[in-house]
């Protein structure tokens, strides 16, 4: 026997997944981390909270910083904060001693409002003073939980998992607390979708963008970069210089969530086209020995439409002098040879030697951003600058920065 009642409905099963999502992500205030590089935590927190977003509480915490945003700041902080390496939004945070506990708090998570069906996953535990210490044993019940839990939705939204574009799981153990994480920007940020060429050592761009900002550069001034490689700080320069967000030319990880509504984030973009600035004039200068990584730093800038702002030279650093670019002092920016990836130990010592005299002869009343390879050649730099310590690549390598007097 079936019984029709009239006036009531039963729902499909996509427009109650829909509703959900509006509710329970779309338009509910989240606590999300910046992951940001060692050191620089704060100088991320000032930036964050310098950008027209609705982000609330913002707090300084070890390796990033902590704050309170609805899904659109989740965007607008992926597409502009410069010094960020990823963004993650807390699912969920728990305590649980052994496997059966872990089990129930896991089946608390309504992946299918976060997760698409078509997507691989990437699934990352640590652990620390935890009786669950088995991190491949934690990953693999993730892993059966969150297909169990898209297993029981009705909706299908793809043909089959995508490899090539993972959505990443980050789950963190202390002392039997967890807390799981979902990364919303994919390639680390640092990756801002301009750089196809490679280069022998290069600085990554959330470096060069601390180093930048932390210096006062605005972009209306003149810049050289008379080593530049690849140029990083060319033209992580230029973005800054022509008020392009860093994250303009890339795709990012909540592109592929449920949540995501394509024309929202098109809207939010296009509000920042109106600040695009067109100089006059190039005033950032490169330069560099290697006519390859001229030839294909100045192909990039002709792709993404920044060779109005960087004039490329395929020149000698040591050749060349101030005026050669610009008649007023500005900054320079110089990345040498660290001896590692690049000659030997020695030749790296006397290039950084002879780089300082240089400096210190013809470039006096100008901005410096320099990258000591060691402590050791740190010493050796005769004029004196503020530093700041950084991991790159596995070494550990000095920023400098001040004044050449």
């Amino acid at each position: 026997i079936k019984i029709i009642i009239p006036g009531i409905h039963r729902m499909h099963p996509e427009v109650s997944l829909s509703k959900r999502i509006k509710r329970h992500v779309i338009g509910r205030t989240r606590r999300y981390f910046i992951a940001s590089p060692p050191g620089f935590e704060t100088l991320c927190a000032k930036e964050l909270a310098s950008l027209p977003l609705g982000v609330q509480h913002v707090s300084v915490i070890p390796g990033g910083v902590e704050f309170k945003g609805r899904l659109d700041d989740c965007y607008l902080a992926n597409l502009n904060v410069r010094t960020a390496n990823r963004i993650l939004l807390r699912l969920h945070a728990f305590k649980a001693s052994n496997f059966k506990q872990l089990e129930k708090r896991l089946a608390e998570i309504h992946w299918e409002l976060y997760l698409p069906h078509h997507s691989a996953l990437k699934i990352r535990a640590t652990v620390k003073h935890c009786r669950l210490y088995h991190t491949g044993a934690i990953e693999k019940h993730f892993r059966e939980s969150i297909a169990n839990g898209l297993a029981h939705t009705a909706i299908n939204d793809g043909d089959g998992p995508d490899p090539a574009s993972p959505q990443q799981i980050f789950v963190r153990g202390i002392d039997d607390r967890f807390t799981v994480s979902l990364d919303s920007s994919g390639d680390n940020l640092y990756k801002r979708g301009l750089k196809k060429h490679a280069a022998t050592a290069p600085l990554r761009e959330t470096l060069a963008a601390a180093s930048l900002l932390l210096t006062g550069y605005s972009g209306k001034g003149p810049l050289v970069d008379p080593m530049c490689g690849a140029g990083t700080y060319s033209l992580e320069a230029a973005l800054m210089a022509k008020k392009i967000p860093p994250g303009w030319f890339r795709e990012f990880a909540f592109m592929q969530w449920p949540a995501y509504r394509p024309k929202r984030y098109g809207y939010l973009k296009r509000q920042y086209q109106g600040h695009f600035v067109r100089p006059d004039k190039p005033l950032i200068f490169a330069s560099d020995k290697d006519p390859l990584a001229c030839r294909q730093l100045e192909q990039c800038t002709r792709q993404f439409g920044l060779s109005d702002t960087v004039s490329i030279n395929n020149a000698d650093f040591f050749e060349l002098v101030p005026r050669d670019f610009t008649d007023q002092p500005g900054l320079v920016t110089i990345n040498p040879p660290y001896g590692r990836r690049m000659g030997t130990r020695q030749e790296s010592t006397e290039t950084f030697q002879a780089i300082c005299e240089k400096l210190a002869r013809e470039y006096k009343g100008w901005k410096l951003i320099l990258i000591a390879p060691s402590k050791l050649l740190e010493k050796k730099v005769s004029f004196k600058l503020k530093t700041y310590p950084f991991s790159h690549g596995g070494l550990i390598l000095k920023l400098m920065m001040g004044k050449i007097r």
